[in-house]
């Protein structure tokens, strides 16, 4: 009898395939072959054992030592072709490190780690070094940089000549460089930015303080071969199975150093200064934007309102801070320019001769001149349109902010910003008052003001932790530059209790009296800094949350962490992380004790934050 059996086709979906394919493409075949002497030739090439795709040619493909036009890297059918587009040293080893740009047709799986190279002499040099790049800053692996060596031993080099060998640090900030010949060398990493193997000013940077000998030795390594035999059990009858050894094999391992070299990265404080650009967003103000902080003013002069025809008149041009308030941002690398003269702010187009300081190529402050125009744009629109807008302008009031809340942090100020510089403060139109029961009680209390521009100002008196406040800001309290005055306010403020926060007090075990202890939040982001003492850094009123700690050893005692300087041949100050995270609950205080010298500085980092920041990448 037959059985027939038969089923439908499962509908909507098609053939699965098999498994992804994880296989990297395989070489067949290199012509000339990897390690070839005497090399003549313009053209490499090498087949594989599929079809192949070439990723990111300009990332990923190195060539050693670099070149000023670079190759020609194809990839047709299976066969990948680099073709040089410059004549090759004389007796000189090349290598061409692919990276990660080799990969197969279909899935992208890539080859990585394949190195050719070949010598238009009679040898290959041999050597290597390696070791790993980190971020001075946060200990992080720096990926993808270039580093190279230098056989030149001037300081100069870095900047002036591309590098004898070079290389590019993997995901994990790991480095190889390669066939290098025998000497002494300088070694350095470099951001390569402008793509030409030397330093340029404002380039990241690292290197390494000692002079580098490159050299190996030939160990043995020794492997027993085992046999296998059976045995019979005199007591039980049972057999058994056994292994004998049978012969001992050696083969010998080169090992190359130094192998585990540690450069810091880090970018120079010194900054590039220059001109960015000018904006004009509203018609009363525009805002002049630097590359860095401006040590002093940049002075301009303008057309003088009243002659604004008269461009080539030599005496229609006016010290223009005399029809403006100036207010420079916290580190002066942006100036806004609010206009007080009701002609200037009516002009659409202000045409102004600079005068500021710039850097050259040695980071020298030089005088530059430049004419700019601040230009208004006004939005297109209906008359009926623009009269209205005209129209809230005249009725504009002016907004006044406050951080007063029903949620007020005892450690915090009461604080009051306005969009526009204000003219004037009537300090009698404040009120504060302290809530008892049912009755307000007026409190003294005191009004600063953040600078003579008045765009902050803060409510100082002395606030009770669980007290509630009323704060009162009567309608014309204040009037900016332009004559708008303010709607009252009136918030409520309680303050919380000292029991919804914990402190936290951190002690050094070896003590360091140039030590800053910083606490981070989960984002690496400094919430606050203390300089360590021998009772231990105490950080009061912190929120329930998650910390983390690090601290650095303030070498020059400026108060901040500064990093390296590669002119002067100094190093970052060196950074060290607690090896923990900090659950702080409410009411508790806690101590903590910093060993920063218990791990090697490179392995201090949390593993929580390690992670976090793999993932960014």
């Amino acid at each position: 009898m037959m059985l027939l059996i038969a089923s439908c086709a499962n509908r909507g979906q098609g053939p699965q395939g098999g498994p992804r394919d994880t296989i990297p493409p395989k070489v067949l075949k290199e012509l000339p072959i990897n390690g070839m002497l005497a090399f003549k030739g313009k053209t490499i090439e090498v087949t594989f054992d599929e079809y192949i795709q070439l990723d990111d040619i300009q990332n990923n493909v190195l060539i050693s030592p670099p070149q000023q036009n670079a190759p020609e890297v194809k990839a047709i059918g299976k066969t990948l072709s680099v073709i040089f587009q410059e004549d090759l040293q004389d007796s000189t080893t090349y290598t061409i490190n692919f990276g990660a740009a080799i990969c197969d047709y279909n899935e992208k799986v890539p080859l990585e780690g394949y190195v050719f190279a070949f010598s238009t002499g009679d040898h290959i040099d041999s050597l290597a070094i390696s070791g790993t790049v980190y971020d001075a800053a946060t200990l992080s692996p720096k990926p993808a940089v270039l580093v190279g060596i230098h056989r030149n031993m001037a300081d100069s080099a870095l900047s002036a000549l591309p590098f004898a060998r070079v290389t590019r640090t993997d995901s994990e900030g790991n480095f190889v460089i390669h066939n290098i010949q025998s000497g002494s060398y300088r070694l350095y990493a470099l951001n390569d930015i402008s793509r030409d193997f030397i330093y340029q000013p404002g380039e990241g940077l690292a290197f390494y303080d000692s002079v580098i000998t490159p050299s190996f030795d030939i160990k043995l390594h020794y492997d027993t071969l085992w046999r296998d035999t059976l045995a019979l059990d005199s007591i039980t009858g049972d057999t058994l199975f056994t292994r004998l050894p049978d012969s001992i094999l050696h083969h010998s391992i080169t090992h190359f150093y130094p192998d585990s070299l540690v450069l810091w990265y880090f970018e120079e404080s010194k900054q590039r200064r220059y001109f960015q650009g000018i904006r004009r967003d509203e018609q009363h103000a525009f805002t002049l934007i630097f590359s860095a902080p401006q040590d002093s003013m940049p002075v301009i002069q303008a057309l003088r309102p009243s002659e604004v025809d008269s461009l080539h008149n030599d005496s229609a041009w006016v010290n223009f801070t005399n029809y403006c308030l100036l207010q420079a941002s916290q580190n002066f690398d942006t100036i806004t320019y609010w206009l007080t003269d009701s002609i200037a702010i009516s002009m659409d187009s202000i045409y102004m001769q600079m005068q500021y300081l710039v850097t050259d190529s040695l980071y020298n402050l030089i005088p530059q001149t430049d004419t700019v125009l601040a230009v208004y744009r006004r939005p297109r629109m209906s008359d009926k349109a623009r009269e209205a807008i005209e129209r809230k302008k005249r009725e504009r009031k002016l907004e006044l902010r406050t951080n007063a809340s029903a949620s007020f942090d005892i450690f915090d100020t009461i604080r009051i910003t306005s969009a526009f510089p204000i003219a004037d403060i009537h300090d009698s139109l404040f009120h504060l008052s302290h809530k008892v029961d049912t009755l307000m009680h007026p409190m003294s209390f005191e009004i600063l003001r953040s600078d003579s521009l008045a765009m902050m100002l803060y409510i100082i008196s002395n606030l009770q932790p669980e007290e509630t406040y009323l704060l009162k800001i009567d309608s014309a309290a204040c009037i900016d530059i332009y004559g708008a005055s303010n709607d009252s306010i009136q918030k409520n403020i309680k303050l919380k209790s000292k029991n919804d926060y914990s402190s936290l007090r951190v002690k050094m075990a070896t003590f360091d009296p140039l030590a800053r202890i910083q606490l981070l939040d989960e984002k690496e982001k400094v919430l606050k800094e203390l300089p360590a003492n021998a009772d231990g850094a105490l950080f009061q009123y912190l929120k329930p949350a998650t910390f983390y700690l690090r601290l650095y050893i303030d070498q020059n005692g400026d108060g901040k962490w500064t990093t390296g300087d590669w002119l002067l041949l100094q190093q970052p100050e060196p950074i060290y992380y607690y090896p923990k995270k900090l659950k702080l609950r409410a009411n508790w205080d806690f101590e903590e004790v910093f060993d920063h010298l218990a791990k090697p500085q490179i392995l201090s980092k949390p593993k929580a934050l390690t992670s976090k920041n793999a993932k960014k990448k």
